[in-house]
């Protein structure tokens, strides 16, 4: 691999196996695959590509290790969380550079993803320690009701390329807290920080066997095995909606716990009385956020007709004044896209509002050259039929569409199968709420471009998923509810 020393030091340093029973292991077989850079399309290494074997032997040590991980002390639990946290912050520079690498997004955007998964370590940690039930007397009187909280069991984590560590501490911290061991399967285009992250949780004293990584090239060919197993009791997911249909197919045979975050069709909504600065700052936010590459990700854009053609100007200067480049490289703000496919899908859906009358403010072309690259674009007058209004764009995309009505965009806004996000800016109070209650999605952003926070809890309606994460409500997902009832 070219580069300078310490690109090539961080990627050297990072175990390549299978991590299982507390153990760094290769695959049965000794099977890799490549991991990309997707700014040059150079193989940076190769890992350990896991089998269905490697999944028995995974599920057999989460398996083992759970009784007596469940029986951990809280405090134990949020310790080893802790630790983990101080082990983020202490290695940010090495495991930012890592992210970027493998990922392609900027270092200081890789930098505050590291920040934001440690936060998830110590939101957990101090819910560790608050897990309660209830004690009350009967209605009838008579007798009393006991109610406990128990760990769900071993759980399935499978964690998207977009946020490689940030989506891992999402799920393992509450895991962890609630005392339930687990199998991650990371995904294919960026296992390496997942890989660190696993040896930071072994230095954190995370018992063998409570904490499995098993990256490969062949994610349903492991996966379901486990999922139809009876012994994996949780389903986390973070991916496609199409493929977390799949995956609850494959978990209704068990009848599992799952935890869906799927796609999402975000809609940013600015009303003519919004401050027209914060409005772009805020879209700015909701868009570019690793290089669009997010189920948060302003999908689509809606400006009422009396500001559009302002909003729009202001947008396209500032999209078009980012640095593209390499995100190892200093001031870049914009890196590649994932690969090829993500950047010809990019392309696809441009065309085809640009066909269907959209004009591009800026942008709007891939340019020639190595790596994955598509400059910020801005197009206005999209219409409504246009693909990009039903799809997820996954790029550096902004098109905007007018309207007219508050009545008029909230039902455009919720004309998707999507719920995940929403943003609406506007200086009436009582504007803002109202079309906030009505947006039909699991979270809106009011006046802020940004709402992922550790301490909320994040998750969508409709197609965008089930369940939540983070929060107090993040760690109830792997804990199930006993009542016992006590005859007095």
């Amino acid at each position: 691999m070219g580069g300078l020393p310490d690109e090539t030091r961080v990627v050297d340093e990072v175990p390549k196996c299978l991590l299982v029973d507390g153990r760094w292991v290769d695959a049965c077989g000794g099977t890799t695959f490549d991991v990309l850079d997707p700014s040059t399309g150079e193989v940076l290494c190769a890992v350990a590509d896991a089998t269905p074997e490697d999944g028995r032997r995974a599920l057999d040590a989460a398996a083992a290790a759970q009784k007596a991980f469940a029986a951990t002390a809280p405090r134990a639990r949020a310790d080893m969380l802790m630790a983990a946290y101080d082990l983020l912050h202490e290695r940010v520079d090495d495991l930012a550079l890592l992210m970027t690498l493998e990922m392609g997004k900027p270092l200081a955007e890789a930098k505050g993803e590291i920040a934001y998964a440690a936060e998830f370590f110590r939101h957990f940690a101090e819910e560790a320690v608050r897990i309660d039930g209830g004690y009350q007397t009967a209605p009838a009187g008579g007798g009393r009701f006991l109610i406990a909280k128990q760990p769900v069991g071993p759980a399935l984590l499978i964690t998207p390329w977009n946020f490689p560590m940030a989506m891992g501490t999402r799920k393992i911290g509450p895991a962890v807290a609630a005392g339930c061991t687990s199998i991650i399967k990371p995904a294919e285009q960026t296992p390496l920080s997942m890989l660190a992250l696993g040896e930071i949780l072994r230095e954190a004293g995370v018992p063998d066997g409570v904490v499995n990584i098993l990256p490969t090239s062949r994610p349903g060919e492991l996966t379901e095995p486990l999922l139809r197993s009876g012994v994996i009791r949780k389903l986390s997911f973070t991916g496609s909606t199409e493929v977390g249909r799949v995956l609850l197919a494959q978990s209704a045979e068990k009848v599992l716990r799952t935890s869906m975050e799927l796609g999402g069709n975000a809609g940013f909504v600015v009303f003519e009385d919004a401050d027209i600065d914060e409005a772009v700052a805020g879209a700015m936010a909701a868009k570019m956020r690793n290089t669009g590459e997010a189920c948060t990700a302003a999908n689509r854009i809606f400006v009422q007709r009396s500001v559009i053609e302002e909003f729009g100007e202001r947008l396209a200067k500032a999209m078009a004044e980012l640095p593209v480049g390499r995100g190892v490289e200093d001031g870049v703000r914009v890196g590649p896209l994932i690969d090829e496919a993500a950047r010809e899908k990019v392309q696809t859906l441009v065309d085809d509002a640009v066909a269907g009358g959209a004009r591009v403010l800026t942008g709007g072309t891939a340019p020639d050259g190595p790596g994955y690259f598509y400059p910020p674009t801005v197009l206005t007058g999209v219409a409504a039929s246009a693909r990009m209004g039903r799809e997820e764009i996954f790029g550096p995309v902004a098109p905007l569409t007018p309207f007219d009505t508050e009545d008029e965009v909230v039902e455009a806004v919720n004309d998707t199968e999507y719920g995940l996000v929403n943003y609406v800016f506007t200086n009436d109070l009582r504007r803002g709420l109202r079309v906030a209650e009505a947006l039909e999605s699991g979270m809106v952003g009011l006046n802020q471009g940004v709402v992922s926070n550790p301490a909320a809890p994040f998750g969508g309606v409709k197609a965008s998923g089930l369940g939540r994460e983070g929060g107090r409500t993040g760690i109830e997902e792997f804990l199930e509810t006993k009542y016992v009832g006590i005859a007095m």
